[in-house]
């Protein structure tokens, strides 16, 4: 019997159990797909990230800092910092959660304060109108940016600029309305609403600069001018405790990059342990198929069968039943990968994590058929043929 005759007899014997090997299968496709939906979940989200900080440059840096007594940075200390050596860019950041209202719309968002810089380190667009100026600043102007969320939300079709917008019972005119940039580094420009730094010291009444973003002079002195940063708030907080995060967007990258990766691979780890299990239903299924088959073991041997032709019978139905679960297994978590895209996760595909799942469904049919093929082997054929 050569090889493709015994591929066509095993799926002959596949087909006359449907249901029992349908069952068999179900631990493998359930193992493959949730190696390839989980896999290609973690990839997506190192993807993501990775989006994020190319498209706003890696020398950039985030300064975040927290309460400390009466001990607070305010925009006199940020001239100190943009004259460290290697700045090339600072936009100074005040935020904070409150309701902003047109008519007697309301609606609940983020009001940050900010300067014009913050438009070229964000990478920013305009859709309508301009962004706040240095003016703006210099005068406390009483003018407001819109995220493009927020402006739809407040004046629905309408273009917003020119319009009066309410933040916290005072007035202001709305300058400008941004294209759409979605979530990035935590915060969601398409969700906010930007007005000039000094207003909304006035606004807040607080002086206190929570985040900084800053540009080095180029991507070799990232690290050079973080560090500048980082020893020049511990100089200035003077604490034993650590008033201030200062991280680059290479070290962001790479911590996150480093977490995904790591719950990408266990949970694939634990995906996998499924297909052991599926594993070990191949072989239940095989010794089952064994002792049914005996009488027709015994008349293969007497009529000239050897071991080796019916060990490679029983491995070779074991390896079909593993690869049409391998199959299914690819397919459906191709299925749900594609559906869990539908609903704004990313999800990336890679040809060689769904060529190793495959492979590996090969694998857990051979090692989990080979015990049966060789008891089947091992089977004498008088022994077999008096078999009832």
């Amino acid at each position: 019997m050569n090889f493709f005759q015994t591929v066509k007899l095993a799926i002959k014997n596949i087909r006359s159990n449907k249901l029992r090997s349908i069952l068999t299968m179900i631990g493998i496709i359930i193992g493959i797909s949730s190696v390839i939906v989980l896999v290609g979940m973690g990839s997506g989200s190192t993807k993501n990230i990775t989006s994020q900080v190319e498209s706003l440059g890696t020398n950039l840096i985030v300064a975040n800092t927290f309460s400390s007594g009466t001990k607070q940075l305010t925009l006199d200390d940020m001239d100190n910092i943009k004259k460290l050596n290697g700045v090339d860019e600072m936009a100074p950041i005040i935020s904070s959660s409150t309701s902003v209202k047109v008519g007697e719309n309301s609606q609940n968002t983020a009001v940050t304060g900010t300067t014009s810089n913050f438009y070229q380190i964000r990478n920013m667009n305009v859709a309508e109108g301009r962004f706040i100026a240095d003016l703006d600043v210099d005068y406390r102007s009483k003018v407001a940016v819109l995220g493009s969320d927020i402006a739809q939300q407040l004046y629905g079709l309408t273009d917003p600029v020119g319009k009066n917008i309410t933040i916290k019972g005072s007035t202001y005119t709305v300058v400008g309305e941004l294209k759409s940039q979605g979530n990035s580094m935590g915060s969601n420009t398409d969700d906010m609403v930007i007005i000039p730094i000094t207003t909304a010291i006035s606004l807040a009444g607080n002086r206190n600069v929570s985040t900084m973003y800053i540009k080095s002079s180029n991507d070799n002195n990232v690290d050079y001018v973080t560090n500048e940063v980082d020893n020049y708030l511990t100089n200035f907080f003077k604490s034993a405790d650590k008033n201030h995060t200062v991280m680059s967007q290479k070290q962001l990258l790479d911590t996150m990059s480093s977490i995904t990766n790591t719950l990408t691979y266990l949970l694939g780890g634990i995906a996998a342990i499924s297909l052991i299990v599926g594993g070990i239903g191949v072989m239940n299924v095989m010794l089952v198929s064994v002792s049914e088959r005996t009488k027709e073991i015994g008349i293969r041997k007497a009529l000239g069968g050897s071991r080796k032709d019916i060990l490679i019978q029983f491995l070779i139905e074991a390896l079909v039943l593993s690869s049409l679960g391998g199959v299914i297994g690819v397919l459906f978590g191709l299925g749900i990968g594609w559906l869990v895209s539908t609903f704004g996760m990313s999800v990336t595909f890679s040809l060689p994590i769904i060529a190793v799942a495959f492979s590996f469904s090969l694998i857990v049919g051979v090692v989990f058929g080979i015990f049966p093929a060789y008891k089947a082997s091992k089977l004498k054929p008088i022994d077999a043929l008096r078999f009832e």
